[in-house]
């Protein structure tokens, strides 16, 4: 039986303590060793999650270890992405980032040209790939039931009027609004579903009180293949619309509601419990043509999967389950996005703010 994979996570928030650690843990190819925090809370967390790992307060201390790790695991606010990813590769270890990888495509092109030239891995964590909704309209569009898609609609929508956290409510420049935090996702599942795009339009809105980063967000992109896909993301949405509305030249597909991974593991559940990733039997999607559409069940979600492929990567040199490059073009985009629209307010709120 070979080893597991020493694995520290950076940050031990929502992320590190959610979507990170309890994968690892979960998983026999992995042993969650170090967790890095500097928050007393957070720490007392990490110990009793996870017994008898080690906690440090910053990544210098961390990687003066290094010998002892084989995996970091970088889970903290955008801005340090770049510098702490570059940091745990020069010390010859294997590392995932959280998205965005970076908050330009300037320093992800770096990243990615770093791992190569140390020949370590670098692994964007681009999880909602494995969302099961996703899952399910790739094989339909695999299977050729909607024929050729001609408009996707995605949306991830939530109902949110106050930020609690202070650095997702500052400017662009720093990672921080919806599109860097939503739209990291809902691009990068445009581009796999239907290949590279260019930016048609966009609208980057700032809707709540006070200066700050977009909240409430339309991108169209069009695809090299013909297709448009038209993204919202939003933090003020107080109705949600459909997750996903695709139009093929045979068939269209809706799904309602967002995957329920995430809830669960708010919620306390872990990978493997009964019934983790799975809809309720009556959440289906619709296929078909107006009047003539039949149900489909939305195949369970499957997050796991995403350090099933790392330990391939790490074990025995598959490529990585998320290509880095595929994260630069999603960086790129929202840096022109942000570059040609402007984040702004409203006429109507800015008029009512004076």
């Amino acid at each position: 039986m070979r080893s597991p994979i020493r694995a520290a996570v950076v940050g031990y928030g929502l992320g590190g303590r959610t979507f990170h650690a309890p994968f690892l843990a979960a998983n026999p190819d992995f042993s969650v060793r170090a967790v890095v925090t500097s928050d007393p809370d957070r720490a007392d967390a990490a110990r009793s999650d996870h017994p008898g790992v080690t906690v440090v307060p910053d990544l210098a201390t961390l990687l003066r270890g290094a010998d002892d790790l084989d995996l970091v695991v970088v889970s903290t606010p955008p801005p340090g992405h770049a510098e702490q990813a570059s940091a745990a590769l020069e010390a010859g270890l294997h590392v995932v980032v959280d998205k965005p990888l970076t908050v330009t495509a300037q320093d992800a092109r770096e990243l990615v040209e770093l791992a190569t030239r140390v020949g370590r891995s670098l692994t964007p964590f681009q999880n909602r790939r494995w969302d099961g909704d996703f899952l399910t309209l790739r094989r339909l569009a695999a299977e050729g039931a909607l024929g050729q898609v001609r408009r996707w609609e995605s949306r991830f929508e939530t109902w949110r009027p106050s930020e609690s956290k202070a650095w997702k409510a500052a400017g662009p420049a720093t990672g921080a609004g919806v599109l860097y935090d939503l739209g990291s996702h809902l691009i990068d599942q445009a581009l796999q579903l239907l290949g590279p795009a260019k930016v048609l339009h966009a609208e980057l809105l700032r809707q709540r009180e006070g200066e700050g980063a977009d909240d409430d967000v339309f991108v169209a992109l069009q695809h090299e293949g013909g297709a448009v896909s038209h993204l919202w993301m939003s933090r003020v949405a107080a109705q949600l619309g459909p997750r996903f509305r695709v139009l093929g030249s045979a068939a269209g597909f809706t799904s309602s509601g967002l995957d329920p991974q995430e809830e669960q593991l708010r919620e306390g559940r872990r990978p493997g419990d009964p019934g983790f990733g799975e809809r309720s039997p009556g959440d289906v999607g619709l296929l078909g043509i107006t009047g003539d559409e039949e149900r489909v069940a939305i195949e369970p979600g499957d997050y796991a999967a995403f350090y099933r492929g790392v330990a391939a990567t790490v074990h025995d040199g598959a490529a990585p389950v998320v290509d880095p490059l595929d994260s630069v073009a999603v960086v790129e985009l929202i840096e022109q996005l942000h570059r040609e629209f402007p984040v702004r307010r409203p006429a109507s709120a800015t008029s009512a703010d004076r």
